[in-house]
């Protein structure tokens, strides 16, 4: 890698030339099935022909005004999303972590608008995710993206998700904002949480005037097999909702989502962006809303994560020294190993399969949804050379 760079990546030795589909074709003449998707973003595919085509369209004609303008493009999407959704306004940006910042800031300005400023903590979980801006690290609370940064930022509470007692006395608390959790969390490991989990945590804040905000960065946008992941949970839904990845097929946009009633503090200049909500980016997200929201595509979701579920669970039950479960929603599939996750990404790209890392010593696969059974079973019959060839190394090695 080029020392010109920052040397903040641990790259895969993979030097990508084009993609197509699920599918992803090296510079060396290596073709991989690609179950990482950008990281969950890739979710219609690469080089999807209607995102390019509204791509193009769209550059040839206005790139970037600002938002001192009226963008038509954010009218008709935020309408698509409040429709589509618990939300009454939307906020768009560039990416989830400021997705999330938006959300603090909201659930922060709510209680402000209030008068209740000092209502300012966010309460998060362990194995949680959010971002890497300031406040999205101090959310998540994981020392290792923490560590050398300063001080911990004053207004965040971590808990255990299996904490019910704490999670009660944290709600209680008269400080206290927001509740921040994933419904499924994504690098965690992919763990989701129950429908009465989220129930429960939604009732106990709704009781004590405390703002729910789901980070549905990774899970929303059709990964699950709904548009948003919370959806499974009748009347679970969230006060606010941070939004990216999928929602632009690729390119990079963000939302955060609320109800009016959580927005009411956010009015004219408590928050901006200068990119965010460009006239390329609608284009594009309106086009994939329209192909991410249609019911056969997230039925077609949901089938192939259950295809993916139950190959899976088969392929561990016959290699019990290298893997113990299978965990996640939908196509958002979290694999936990006894080997090193991170020698069965290396292990799996020689087979042809990309996958990703996770929490607590998992594999992630996120293929795109647009994924076909055949490719479902191609996917799990190359993981299944991935833990044979590991087998088979490890008892050489002892």
């Amino acid at each position: 890698m080029s020392d010109a760079l920052m040397g903040v990546y641990n790259r895969a030795p993979v030097e990508v030339e084009r993609g197509e589909g699920v599918w992803l074709h090296a510079r060396d003449g290596q073709t991989y099935l690609d179950c990482v998707s950008g990281i969950a973003t890739n979710a219609l595919g690469h080089c999807h022909p209607g995102l390019v085509a509204a791509l193009r369209d769209q550059a040839e004609r206005l790139w970037h005004v600002s938002n001192i303008f009226r963008i038509p493009g954010q009218e008709d999407l935020a309408e698509k999303l409040t429709r589509a959704s618990f939300a009454d306004v939307v906020f768009f940006a560039n990416s989830g972590t400021e997705a999330i910042e938006c959300a603090i800031k909201t659930a922060r300005r709510h209680h402000a608008a209030k008068g209740n400023p000092e209502r300012i903590d966010v309460i998060g979980f362990a194995g949680s995710f959010h971002g890497r801006t300031y406040a999205a690290v101090n959310a998540s609370g994981n020392p290792g993206y923490l560590d050398g940064f300063g001080p911990r930022l004053p207004g965040y509470v971590q808990l255990s998700l299996d904490d019910a007692a704490g999670l009660a006395a944290a709600i209680a608390a008269p400080t206290t904002a927001a509740v921040l959790v994933e419904p499924v969390q994504g690098e965690g490991g992919a763990r989701a949480l129950s429908v009465e989990w989220l129930q429960a945590l939604k009732a106990m804040a709704r009781a004590a005037g405390v703002l729910v905000i789901h980070d549905e960065v990774q899970c929303g946008m059709g990964r699950t097999g709904r548009l948003f992941a919370h959806q499974w949970a009748p009347g679970a839904e969230p006060d606010i909702m941070a939004i990216a990845k999928a929602m632009g097929g690729g390119f990079p946009m963000a939302a955060c989502l609320a109800t009016r009633d959580a927005a009411q503090g956010m009015v004219v200049g408590t928050h901006g962006t200068t990119f965010g909500g460009n006239p390329l980016a609608m284009a594009v997200g309106n086009a994939a809303f329209d192909l991410l929201a249609d019911p056969a595509l997230l039925a077609h979701a949901q089938k192939m994560g259950d295809r993916f579920a139950a190959g899976l669970n088969a392929l561990v039950a016959g290699y019990r020294d290298v893997a113990v479960d299978v965990r996640g929603k939908g196509l958002l599939i979290g694999v936990k190993l006894v080997v090193n996750n991170r020698e069965m990404m290396a292990t799996a790209r020689e087979h042809g399969l990309l996958v990703a890392g996770g929490g607590e010593n998992c594999i992630r696969l996120l293929p795109p949804l647009i994924i076909t059974e055949r490719e479902v079973d191609t996917a799990i019959d190359r993981l299944a050379m991935a833990f044979a060839t590991t087998r088979r190394r490890m008892a050489q090695a002892a």
